[in-house]
């Protein structure tokens, strides 16, 4: 029994021993994994942004624009197709097809038979139809034959994005400056006013809105320095974007001068709130919006290299400071006691007396 009991001993500790050197590789590789996670997931979530910006912008204003100026140039192009052979043709029958030279090109049947088109669109359209995929069916009518014919010969790809991106770029400068002032200004906000009224569609267009303003509009709030305050209570710092000199009755009421300090909400710092403090309880920081803003939006994860705690300086030297280790009192009184033992046990017995 005693030889069973050793020999299962040993084999539970021979298992404890393999899970915990396996522990440290499992977590290394662990903290590899999430750390290369960390460095591919920003390009590559801003490369998915984008392309959905794109495919967004392609889908519902260039392609609509495309397939607009598309069909204006097939509809001023005369004698397109025709249902039959017009007077003074002359018809050219072969063995594969029957058609018709009139005014100097020649007309063949298309997809349907009911049609006649220029035989140059028909060839140029089937010699290129590697153009529109692999997957893309052929034209089924004499119309979508010369759609097709227009946009590789008037409207090719590389012209035209490089194109549509100007002028959208232009539009875009010029709406920005109508819409700023004046009569453009008073359209816009009561369009605002107009959506926002309409039940269910404002929560959407509200929210859609506060984020694009935040993202793209000039805003009038200029934070001119980033302070941290005691909010909301005493102990818990907060960091805040100083806006102005709040209001002038609250610094005569409480004798200091006073500021208005925005409170950002993490994660999304466009929404928070406003708070009325006295300067003198207000820390200026060494920070700038930018790195504010990130610290906010990684809810304290990013903290800049100058505020670092391991690289905190003292002001006017270059010498390094390491914070002192703070431990409650029974752990103090713990690594007390546990010197005390250590000692009693080095110290040899003392000699009994003769």
């Amino acid at each position: 029994m005693q030889r069973e009991e050793s020999a299962e001993r040993k084999h539970m500790e021979s298992k404890s021993d393999l899970a915990s050197s396996s522990s440290p590789r499992s977590g290394g590789s662990r903290r590899a994994i999430l750390r290369g996670l960390g460095v591919v997931l920003p390009p590559l979530l801003t490369i998915v942004v984008l392309i959905w910006a794109w495919n967004t912008i392609e889908n519902y204003i260039l392609r609509p624009i495309e397939s607009g100026v598309r069909q204006a140039i097939v509809w001023s192009i005369p004698d397109k197709t025709f249902s039959e052979s017009p007077e003074g043709s002359i018809i050219n029958s072969t063995a594969s097809r029957i058609g018709f030279l009139y005014h100097g090109t020649e007309y063949v049947p298309g997809p349907t038979g009911r049609r006649y088109i220029p035989d140059y669109v028909k060839k140029s359209v089937d010699e290129q139809a590697d153009y529109f995929g692999d997957y893309s069916p052929a034209p089924a009518t004499a119309n979508a034959y010369w759609h097709r014919y227009v946009q590789l010969t008037y409207m090719p790809r590389w012209q035209v994005v490089p194109i549509f991106v100007c002028v959208f770029t232009i539009v875009l400068y010029f709406l920005g400056r109508l819409f700023t002032v004046g009569m453009g200004r008073w359209f816009v906000q009561g369009f605002d006013h107009a959506i926002l009224s309409i039940p269910i569609v404002n929560k959407v267009y509200g929210s859609v809105k506060q984020v694009t303003d935040f993202a793209f509009s000039e805003r009038d709030i200029e934070f001119n320095r980033v302070v941290a305050i005691q909010y909301p209570r005493e102990g818990i710092w907060s960091l805040g974007f100083v806006t102005g000199d709040s209001m002038r009755e609250i610094a005569e009421a409480t004798g200091e001068q006073m500021l208005s300090v925005l409170m950002p909400t993490s994660p999304m710092p466009m929404t928070g709130f406003t708070v009325t403090v006295k300067k003198s309880e207000a820390i200026d920081l060494n920070l700038t919006v930018d790195e504010a803003i990130q610290f906010v939006v990684s809810c304290g994860v990013v903290v800049p290299n100058q505020q670092r705690v391991d690289t905190l300086t003292a002001p006017g030297s270059t010498t390094t400071i390491v914070p002192p280790t703070i431990m409650p009192a029974t752990a103090e009184q713990d690594l007390a006691e546990q010197d005390l033992a250590e000692q009693d046990l080095t110290d040899p017995p003392p000699r009994p007396s003769p």
